[in-house]
């Protein structure tokens, strides 16, 4: 419901997405008194390491199995055994709160007899509408309760000023996100269409259009919404941040837009800024027009529709069906609908995340834990400010800058150091739609009140009880949530060793993304320049060429005959060379008394992370589209580039995990 953000700034590594499959070698018998002429551990890191879990967890027909999906799941029970104890037992007034949320949504029968009451004041008012002033207005209180319509508002950062947030205008609005669904006529886009048109009938019929007028607005409404797809730009450029910037003064708006009232649009979201970001002034002058030129019960039509389709999930029963048939089915390919306990979480995290998030924290990540994870990254921070002064290919004015970038680093542990209000409006027992409205009313008010000056650095961009560990670029600050701090990555079991493979590898990794060529494009000020000289970059993109070549030459598991897409994983693959660099550098410094067995549990930790199954389908979807290589080479791949992991398992120069000198790839060490 609440608007996504508009801008792709923020380089996040969200570990529940970082999926591989197993490729399982058939090794052929040998006469058992042979030894193998290569040890395991130097033949297939990853297989020795994981060859336990990767029984225990065959390929799937659908979708993927991992170690790190595994934490993923475990976060997720946590937060329903914590909204269990908060319904049954809540311990002060924000668990009062979710307790009483949780058991509205979980209570079908209570669902099934609010049938379309939750939305029936917003339907009211939408069929008050009489006359072309009327739109603007209507427009503007769907905003209010998290129901974007006709264009999308959305606080980002200011490009020019990147420690504030202003609030962006974007095309948006239509049923479906890609604007080439509506004017593409391929046979898959037309039958797609079909579906659309049925989808849209069925939710203007549950939200009080009589079944004689279906057809006529059910047109209505895919006319209106081709208008805006038609004068919209593709996803590609809109996923560009630079194309979606263009700041003008809020005093300008009326005059050029005055149909649209957008003053007063600002007015009723609580937004006071002087400046706001309208980078498609083209597309507004049409729906300026648009408010005047359509007929007023389109625009109701149109507003019906996207209020019964937005809420369709958090309904009775036939919307929820409608809505899944076409978006589970047709557009997520899901072949089985969510839980009930399930499509309820999925629902309070939408709309009251940072709640649920605070006492997710509170509850699961103790004082010790967060400390030690601190401890951990202020030595992984200090290993790679020595890096960077001694290497040889970044130059003397990059490595100042480098230096004071890294040290310039926030670090946010669990949850966000500043934030906005995480407690939602009173709630009750009673109406889970009404419950979704009133959250979502308030998160919407909370994220408004992002834009202006010194809000920028407030709120992550991922819940505390979502298991990440992100670098934000626009705000140089690293976040390690809360449902992070948890095995395979930070298992209170594990030895310090492991510790520093596992967590200090994707720490490292998302540190090493303040100076790289990415990182390189805002300063230690946090201004928007670019500090690397021509021979930096001419350097980063041999090493990135290298880079290429290197995991290009790997099997993609599970798709026969294919390899990695070395260029398409470049920048990640970098990032895991460089955080195994980092880690075992801030590993040997920490604990310089380190045993053989130590260091080897220190790549057993790293490794441990990477166990991934991938049916058929999803192995070929990834080789397509994924910026990561499959978790083998994510295991494997860095350490056959460091000789400490040779020495640490007795690898000779030349066996598969171990590279010689001349193949070799450093970038840090």
């Amino acid at each position: 419901m609440p608007n996504v953000r508009p801008l792709t700034l923020a380089l996040a590594f969200s570990l529940v997405t970082v999926l591989s499959t197993n490729d399982a070698q058939a090794a052929r018998k040998k006469p058992a008194a042979r030894a193998p002429a290569v040890s395991a551990a130097c033949t297939d890191f990853y297989e020795t390491t994981n060859g336990n879990w990767l029984k225990a967890n065959p390929v799937p027909q659908t979708g993927a199995v991992s170690a790190l999906g595994t934490l993923a799941d475990n976060a997720r029970t946590q937060q329903r055994q914590l909204l269990d104890r908060a319904m049954t037992a809540p311990q002060g007034n924000v668990q009062k709160l979710l307790g009483d949320f949780w058991a509205s949504g979980l209570d079908e029968a209570a669902v099934e007899a609010d049938g379309s009451k939750p939305i029936a004041p917003l339907l009211t008012r939408i069929n008050a509408i009489k006359k072309a002033k009327d739109i603007p207005a209507s427009i503007a209180a769907l905003h209010q309760v998290g129901i974007p319509v006709a264009f999308n508002f959305a606080p980002d950062v200011d490009l020019k000023a990147l420690d504030r947030h202003i609030g962006y205008f974007m095309q948006g609005g239509t049923g479906l996100t890609d604007p080439a669904f509506y004017t593409r006529t391929d046979a898959d886009t037309v039958a797609l269409m079909g579906r659309y048109r049925a989808y849209v009938k069925q939710i203007l019929a549950l939200t009080g259009t009589p079944a004689a007028q279906l057809d006529a607005e059910s047109a209505l409404v895919v006319q209106l919404e081709t208008e805006l797809a038609r004068s919209a730009h593709s996803v590609a450029d809109i996923n560009n941040p630079f194309n979606n910037y263009a700041p003008v003064s809020t005093k300008d708006l009326n005059s050029r837009y005055r149909n649209l009232q957008l003053d007063a649009f600002l007015k009723a979201q609580g937004v006071n800024d002087d400046l706001v970001s309208l980078a498609d002034p083209a597309l507004f002058q049409q729906l300026n027009s648009m408010v005047t030129r359509l007929p007023a019960n389109q625009w109701k039509a149109y507003l019906r529709w996207r209020v019964g389709d937005s809420m369709a999930p958090y309904l009775s029963k036939a919307y929820r069906d409608a809505e899944f048939e076409f978006r589970g089915r047709v557009l997520r390919g899901q072949t089985i609908a969510p839980s009930r306990p399930e499509a309820v979480l999925d629902a309070i995290n939408v709309a009251a995340g940072p709640m649920l998030g605070h006492e997710y924290a509170n509850t699961y990540l103790n004082r010790d834990t967060r400390r030690q994870a601190g401890i951990m990254v202020d030595q992984i921070r200090e290993a790679q400010i020595a890096a960077v002064k001694r290497s040889t290919w970044l130059s003397a004015e990059a490595k100042t800058e480098a230096e004071a970038k890294l040290a310039a680093m926030k670090i946010e542990i669990g949850t966000p150091l500043r934030d906005l209000d995480y407690t939602v409006q009173p709630m009750g027992r009673g109406s889970f739609g009404g419950n979704m409205l009133i959250a979502s009313t308030w998160r919407h008010a909370q994220e408004m009140k992002r834009i202006g000056k010194g809000n920028a650095d407030r709120r992550w961009d991922v819940l505390p009880q979502q298991p990440s560990i992100a670098y934000d670029i626009a705000q140089n600050r690293l976040i390690v949530t809360a449902a992070a701090l948890q095995g395979p990555i930070f298992a209170g079991n594990a030895s310090n060793a492991e510790k520093f493979g596992a967590f200090g590898g994707l720490v490292a990794h998302e540190v090493s993304r303040a100076i790289d060529v990415k990182g390189a494009m805002i300063d230690a000020k946090g201004e928007l320049r670019s500090w690397w000289t021509p021979a930096d970059k001419s350097a980063w993109t041999l090493l990135g060429n290298r880079v290429a070549t290197q995991y290009s030459a790997y099997p993609f598991p599970g798709v026969k005959d294919a390899k990695v897409n070395g260029e398409l994983t470049r920048d990640e693959n970098m990032a895991d060379i460089s955080g195994m660099e980092i880690a075992f550098e801030a590993f040997s410094t920490a604990q310089a008394d380190a045993k053989p067995a130590d260091k080897q549990d220190f790549f057993k930790g790293w490794a441990g992370l990477w166990a991934q199954q991938l049916s058929p389908n999803e192995a070929v979807q990834r080789l397509r589209t994924d910026v990561r290589a499959p978790g083998r080479w994510r295991s494997n791949a860095p350490l056959s580039n460091l000789p400490a992991f040779g020495a640490s398992f007795s690898c000779k120069p030349g066996q598969p995990m171990q590279r010689t000198d001349a193949e070799q790839i450093k970038i840090w060490r």
